[in-house]
């Protein structure tokens, strides 16, 4: 997968002198124990930082302008182990640049009935801090997260990592750079975009590069890497010659090893993680990219077809918000009107990520009637079964929003050897008429990103953090 930076997280604790030194003492003790034992939970994908006890406001507003300054902070995490007056946070919390996760828990599980005094609560009185410190977020209108519940049980731990996830991916996506190979699809208005308007909502920079600019990479690249990648990919998957000549398939499969590699240079020599492509513009190509496209998502690149920069640059975020783990550029191809058995094929002309395929995939070379290029080589493969969420971005008059609904996702009835691409079944969950009726009216687009690996709450949080609407179809 393609790298990203190595972040981590910072945690503090506030609190007030009033308590006195040794039950802050205290308090740092507990707090250190609490970040200990999440890093050693196994749970969380980034590391978690101990940072202190917070009691004055000086303090808070240096510790925040630090994590803004710092680019390996991805996020601030706070627990008010009891009483922590919110004045103290107002100033350093609205300076606070990066997500902020509010745990609302408390050190010990149980309440100790037949011990518990006045010292005890002077330590675990997060009932009485964590609404004082939650009002002042409201009020600053932060959009930060909560969790709530024991800090040591799974299930928390496992939303601590959720939202990490999401962190990150917020972190990123101001780093996110789309290259566009060729314009939008003439004649269509749901790829387009506004790209000053992504760069201030989103923080992605997306620029237009002409096929020429492209091409000149892909012929410098060598045989001798075509060849070598030739024969590595022959262990990864299933080479299907069909009705194809041995030197036709093999050729075929090359053209697109070599734009696959061309490609990915001009992506890293220039710092882009995420490109479209599209088949009016092809001048110069031997085929239109579709394994190539296929092998470069299989690494974590983000995608859109026909130009659809905004595509591209969701499926990159999601797929860092999911480790590159069943996370895939998907196209609603076709439909299954049939009473109780209700569905969406999912599909592309090509480019569907093998990351969710459900079984090996076979590289197969035939006609493509379009784009007027050579048969293009692409993987060929049905996907998985299982619960997932399917999301778009829109772009209106009214701006960015998501669009979303939870689906039933299936393999294929059956092959479908006159249609040889890879493909993916799925129903919304509230039923396909509904959904796609509401997807339609809200302005959703028939490019989303289907993730068997997030949730409709991680997409939630991720359109909170940018200030942007999420409509979740349920």
């Amino acid at each position: 997968m393609l790298e990203i930076s190595n972040y981590e997280f910072w945690f503090v604790t506030g609190s007030q002198a009033l308590y006195g030194e040794e039950q802050l003492e205290e308090v740092a003790e507990d707090t250190k124990k609490i970040v200990d034992e999440l890093n050693k939970s196994g749970k969380l994908p980034y590391k978690v930082v101990y940072k202190g006890v917070m009691t004055t406001a000086d303090s808070v507003t240096q510790f925040m302008k630090e994590a803004n300054y710092q680019d390996t902070v991805a996020g601030v995490m706070t627990w008010m182990h009891t009483f922590s007056p919110a004045k103290n946070w107002i100033r350093g919390t609205k300076m606070l640049q990066k997500p902020l996760l509010h745990l609302a828990t408390q050190y010990l599980k149980e309440i100790p009935y037949e011990t518990i005094d006045f010292d005890y609560m002077n330590l675990n009185q997060s009932a009485h801090g964590d609404r004082e410190y939650g009002y002042i977020n409201a009020r600053l209108q932060k959009n930060n997260k909560i969790i709530y519940g024991y800090w040591g049980d799974e299930e928390i731990q496992n939303e601590i990592a959720d939202w990490e996830d999401v962190a990150v991916a917020y972190n990123e996506s101001f780093k996110l750079k789309v290259a566009r190979f060729g314009d939008t699809m003439r004649d269509v208005a749901v790829t387009e975009l506004d790209k000053v308007e992504a760069q201030i909502e989103l923080g992605w920079t997306i620029d237009y590069y002409a096929v020429g600019d492209l091409v000149e990479v892909i012929n410098g690249i060598s045989e001798k890497e075509v060849n070598e990648l030739y024969q590595e990919l022959k262990t990864k998957y299933d080479f299907v010659e069909g009705s194809n000549s041995a030197e036709k398939f093999e050729q075929s499969v090359k053209v697109q090893l070599k734009q696959y590699l061309g490609i990915k240079k001009f992506l890293d020599d220039n710092g882009y993680t995420a490109f479209t492509t599209n088949f009016q513009n092809l001048y110069g190509m031997e085929q239109l990219p579709g394994l190539a496209v296929q092998l470069l998502m299989s690494e974590g690149y983000g995608f859109g077809a026909e130009g659809d920069a905004k595509s591209a640059g969701l499926t990159r975020l999601l797929k860092i918000m999911s480790h590159n783990k069943k996370t895939a550029f998907m196209e609603d191809y076709t439909l299954d009107l049939r009473k109780g058995y209700e569905a969406i094929l999912g599909s592309h002309m090509l480019e569907v990520d093998p990351t969710i395929s459900g079984e090996k995939p076979r590289v197969e070379v035939h006609p493509l009637d379009i784009g007027d290029k050579e048969d293009p080589a692409r993987l060929v493969f049905q996907g998985i079964d299982g619960d997932a969420v399917d999301v778009t971005l829109s772009h209106s008059y009214d701006g960015f929003k998501f669009i979303s609904y939870p689906v039933e996702a299936r393999k294929p009835e059956a092959q479908t050897p006159n249609l040889p691409v890879a493909s993916q079944l799925w129903t919304p969950k509230v039923g396909l008429k509904e959904g796609a009726t509401k997807w339609i009216q809200y302005g959703g687009g028939h490019h989303t990103v289907l993730s068997f690996a997030l949730t409709e709450e991680q997409i939630s949080d991720l359109a909170s953090l940018f200030g942007i609407e999420s409509v979740e179809i349920r």
